[in-house]
Order: structure tokens, then C-alpha cells, then sequence
């Protein structure tokens, strides 16, 4: 099945500092005029800038969507297929189904059982044995001239006596400017997409940061959403109905559909919630090209309309797996 594309959402936003905020390079560099510490820097417009790597983003909101998940279902596979739960990366032995799979050749699974034994945050961005299916861009600067960077001092204190273990030391910090990413999901269900949404509010509200010293004051950002678009490449407009094309499926334009909807029985192998819809205020267009549609919120429409929508979908979710 994902081997096509049924739908797809790309969200622009842009990540401000609201105080201080630091991803390190990881290795020292040769200018002896910098920080100990430095920041991350890249080659953007012809000049050398810092930027946010889209690996570290993606690590911290996949971080967050695994609490989320834990809180409201569990951190281990249970008993009962329907809870949700949410699986370590670093522990191989919570893989097991993939060493059964090696030990017997004759029951080799599918990729469908695989993705359907798969905790829910692995189906969102991957594991060992399936493919991410959520991508986000490098967030680089909108206006270099609007960047503050500057130099902090730090020491590392004695546990038991109180006094200076290590230091002084220094790093580089952001503490103003902006910076501007796309998130893109594919072949989403609308609770998937929920959890997103509920990932990039809590990173909004300071319940999370990203980078470095975070339990020290540093990584708090603001979320500014700025467009979101989903697009349903296989579809076609006619009249107030949205049309599958090659199947009886009509909708109306005026609804968000998720991966379950196109796929008839074999929605069941995946896992995938059927049916799986929300109205919206927002009617489809035509994608470019007359091919496709799409949907477009823009600003205050994606918290106000978009994200309410899309979490009710979680919401039921969570209330069958308890």
C-alpha cells in the first residue's frame, strides 16, 4: 500500500526563540574567536549560517509524540491489539515479531503485518522495519540581518562540596530571529495527523525544547503555523462531491479524509480506522495542473478549524484502545 500515494499534508511554519536556544555542531571548530560550543552552521544564500538541523526537530517532536502515547495507552506491546502503545528505537527487544520473522522463513509477513504490529509511533516515523512516513525540512533563517546570536558562560559544579568541578566554560546561543521549516505526512489516518498536532502544540506551550541545556532554560521556541495543505492525488473534482477515481467513493469537498478511506478492504490488513473522515469549512480544489485536489488552510483556520478536527479523530481513538 505504500508503495502509493492517497494523501498527503505539508504544514509551513516558522520556529521563533523565545529566549535562548542552542543545537551544537558537535565538534569544536578551528576558529579560535568562538565559543567552546558552537552552533550548528551551514552554507545558506552564499553566506555561512546557523541553522536548525530538520534530524534534531524530528528527534524532539518524535520524543514528545512517544509521551503523548505512552501516557494514554502503553510503553510495551499489550495483550489487547487495539491499545495503543509506543515503542523504544534503542531497544531491540521490543522488536521481537521482526525475530520471529527471521526464524521462520515459511511465515515471512507482509509489509501490511509488519505496519499493523508496529507500535503507533513507528507507523508515524518509522523503525527498523518500516519506512518514516513523517519528513521535516531544515528550518533555516527568514532574515539573517534579524538573528541575534551572542556568548554565554557556564561551570560545572561540585555535587558534594558546591564549588567549581569543571569550567568556566562557553557556548553560542540564538535568542531572537526566526526560523522557517515545512512538515510533511503521507498516507496519513486523521489520528496520526492528530498527534502531530498535538506535538507542535505542546512544543508552542513550552512543555517541551529543542537542543541543547534544555532543563537549564534553553530551547523554549514559538510555533507559528502559517499554511497547511492536504492533497488527495488520486481524486477529482465534480460538483460539490469529491470522486475517487475508479471507485464508487463520493465525499463531500468539504471533508478530511484519511488514508482508510481509499482503501477499502485492505484497510483492515494495515490497521488503518475506517471510516476515518471530518467535515471542515474549507472546500477541495483543484491541485495545479487540474489533476488531483487539495485543501488549503491558511493562519488562525489551522488552529481554529484544521487541528480541532483532526484531534477528535485521536480523541476516538484513545477512548476505543481504553
Amino acid at each position: 500500500m505504500h508503495k502509493r500515494l492517497v494523501n498527503y499534508f505539508t504544514l509551513e511554519l516558522s520556529l521563533c526563540p523565545c529566549g535562548p536556544i542552542l543545537i551544537k555542531s558537535g565538534q569544536e571548530g578551528a576558529d579560535p574567536s568562538k565559543p567552546a560550543m558552537e552552533f550548528v552552521e551551514t552554507l545558506y544564500k552564499q553566506d555561512q549560517s546557523i541553522y536548525l538541523p530538520g534530524s534534531s526537530l524530528k528527534g524532539a517532536l518524535r520524543a514528545q509524540a512517544e509521551r503523548i502515547v505512552r501516557t494514554v495507552g502503553s510503553d510495551r506491546r499489550p495483550e489487547n491489539p487495539a491499545k495503543l502503545w509506543a515503542a523504544d528505537p534503542l531497544k531491540l527487544e521490543e522488536y521481537e515479531y521482526l525475530d520471529q520473522q527471521e526464524k521462520d522463513k515459511k511465515k515471512k509477513k507482509e509489509g501490511a503485518e509488519i505496519y499493523k504490529l508496529s507500535s503507533f509511533t513507528d507507523q508515524i516515523f518509522g523503525s527498523i522495519a518500516i519506512a518514516s512516513r513523517f519528513r521535516i525540512e531544515d528550518a533555516y533563517p527568514e532574515d539573517m540581518e534579524a538573528l541575534k546570536i551572542e556568548e554565554r558562560n557556564g561551570v560545572a559544579i561540585d555535587r558534594v562540596f558546591g564549588s567549581v568541578a569543571n569550567g568556566p566554560f562557553n557556548y553560542e546561543v540564538c535568542t531572537a530571529g526566526s526560523f522557517k521549516t515545512k512538515l510533511h505526512l503521507k498516507n496519513f489516518s486523521l489520528a496520526q495527523l492528530g498527534l502531530i498536532a498535538l506535538v507542535l502544540r505542546d512544543l508552542n506551550d513550552g512543555w517541551f525544547g529543542i537542543g541543547f541545556a534544555k532543563s537549564r532554560g534553553l530551547g523554549q521556541v514559538e510555533v507559528q503555523v502559517e499554511k497547511a495543505t492536504i492533497q488527495y492525488p488520486s481524486c477529482v473534482l465534480e460538483g460539490d462531491e469529491i470522486r475517487l477515481m475508479g471507485r464508487n467513493f463520493n465525499p463531500p469537498n468539504c471533508s478530511i479524509l484519511g488514508a482508510g478511506e481509499f482503501l477499502g478492504a485492505e484497510a483492515e490488513g494495515y490497521g488503518y480506522p475506517q471510516p476515518d473522515h471530518q467535515r471542515t469549512s474549507v472546500e477541495a480544489a483543484p491541485m495545479p495542473f487540474n489533476f488531483g485536489v487539495q485543501q488549503v488552510w491558511q493562519g488562525n483556520a489551522i488552529y481554529h478549524d484544521l487541528f480541532p478536527q483532526v484531534v477528535q479523530s485521536w480523541s476516538q481513538i484513545v477512548e476505543v484502545a481504553a
